[in-house]
């Protein structure tokens, strides 16, 4: 089993990983909110998460990874243990929660139970349509190489019609998952803010990914595809 420990106590920290590797267990540590993020795309079994981080709270940490997708079961290991603190930390996303101090063979069985429960579906956090890619961990865009830089309803745009290449977006739907409206709001800035993103992810001189369907709506795919 892969764990990661993102934890900055470095006593808690080696105390925890030395007793994983010793059950035989594969563990990195993190030392701060944004490493620990960073380390977090990659493929691991199950995450152990300090609420009290640096740089990035530990709460805020396992809800930044949800909202991209991953799913990786994730225990908090922290000294917070109010019954508010453990709802807060459940409904971040966490799976379980267990507080300072601890039993370390208490710790070691929680984490066993994770790694055993069905994985989840994951959601993708790299996209890639022709030569172009999104990186939802790192909030980069690079289309042959050369990074973009887009805003953020852009960033959010592009990501939509990236998950959903090759098929029609329509107006309504990209108004609903986009900019949240369950109605028209009689506006062009659907049409706007493709325009834009035209413009930034092609430069000067990259075929067109975007392409209107007249009268119905939008496809993302690569230049040599065809609907």
């Amino acid at each position: 089993m892969r764990i990661l420990v993102i934890e900055d106590d470095s006593q808690t920290a080696d105390y925890v990983a030395k007793g994983l590797r010793q059950a035989g267990q594969v563990v990195d540590v993190a030392t701060n909110g944004p490493d620990g993020l960073f380390a977090a795309g990659e493929a691991y079994d199950v995450l152990v998460v300090d609420r009290m981080l640096p740089g990035i709270d530990g709460l805020s940490l396992v809800r930044k990874l949800r909202s991209l997708g991953v799913r990786t079961p994730t225990l908090f290991l922290t000294t917070m243990g109010g019954i508010d603190d453990r709802v807060e930390g459940l409904d971040a996303g966490a799976d379980d929660y267990l507080v300072k101090p601890f039993a370390f063979t208490e710790l070691s069985a929680r984490i066993n139970a994770l790694a055993r429960r069905p994985p989840l579906v994951e959601v993708e956090t790299l996209l890639r349509v022709a030569d172009l890619e999104m990186d939802l961990l790192k909030y980069r865009v690079t289309r042959a190489g050369r990074e973009i830089q887009l805003q953020p309803q852009e960033f959010k745009l592009l990501e939509y019609l990236m998950r959903n290449a090759g098929r029609l977006t329509t107006r309504a739907m990209l108004l609903e998952s986009v900019w949240g409206f369950h109605f028209d709001p009689k506006t062009s800035v659907v049409e706007t803010h493709v325009s834009r993103l035209r413009s930034k992810i092609n430069g000067d001189d990259r075929p067109d990914l975007i392409h209107t369907v007249r009268c119905a709506g939008y496809i993302m795919r690569a230049p040599d595809e065809t609907v």
